[in-house]
């Protein structure tokens, strides 16, 4: 996938050509990703980003904010409506069941005891933290918060998200001359990003589990 990506931005069509085939795209797939949670749409966001950096456009950095913000709100909130039928069905449903299948006991517990605490502020963190999303989401379900108070939480999030993500694009756009290597710098970065808490969690659930071991 990496490797198509840098084979096209490296033989870049003209500007109107990206324009009319990359903003689409990107909103398809930022929404995709966020209704399937496989597309990798932080990396997506931040490669337009360095596109749109290397633009003579000054509204392209813009367009790409306002897709990718308003592209994962709407995949947040048909998700949720999804999770909802679930949740309200006696035998739930295959959504709500992808959901939980996504989501350790653990993590879950941890997302409630936050979505108690902080509320509707929490899913703002959720979404800047890497695979944070689902289980805030999960417990935001389980705990029968109405679509329209998740809406207001989750707009936020997602104007978040866009930004930070587009940052790391403007950056690895500003360092390097080629919108293909700014492409490279910003996909490596983004996957950084979010495999440094992945790890960190393997880490201390494998120091928990040693814990364990030692006081058995």
């Amino acid at each position: 996938m990496t490797g198509g990506l840098l084979a096209a931005v490296r033989d870049l069509p003209p500007e109107s050509t990206q324009q009319a085939v990359g903003y689409p795209s990107l909103f398809l797939l930022v929404a995709l990703g966020a209704l399937v949670p496989v597309v990798p749409t932080g990396a997506v966001v931040s490669s337009a980003a360095v596109v749109a950096f290397h633009q003579s456009s000054p509204f392209s950095l813009l367009f790409v904010f306002l897709l990718a913000s308003s592209a994962a709100f709407l995949g947040d909130l048909a998700l949720y409506w999804l999770g909802q039928r679930g949740v309200r069905s006696r035998g739930g449903s295959r959504w709500l069941a992808a959901l939980r299948g996504r989501v350790t006991p653990e993590r879950l517990a941890h997302a409630q005891e936050r979505l108690d605490s902080h509320q509707v502020s929490v899913l703002v963190l959720s979404r800047l933290v890497p695979a944070g999303r689902i289980p805030v989401m999960l417990a935001c379900l389980l705990a029968r918060m109405p679509l329209r108070r998740f809406a207001r939480g989750d707009a936020a999030a997602c104007l978040a998200w866009a930004a930070t993500y587009q940052l790391i694009g403007i950056l690895g756009g500003s360092l390097f001359p080629e919108p293909w290597q700014g492409v490279v710098a910003a996909v490596g970065l983004t996957l950084l990003v979010g495999a440094v808490p992945a790890g960190w969690r393997r880490l201390r659930g494998g120091r928990r589990g040693a814990l364990r071991h030692e006081d058995a």
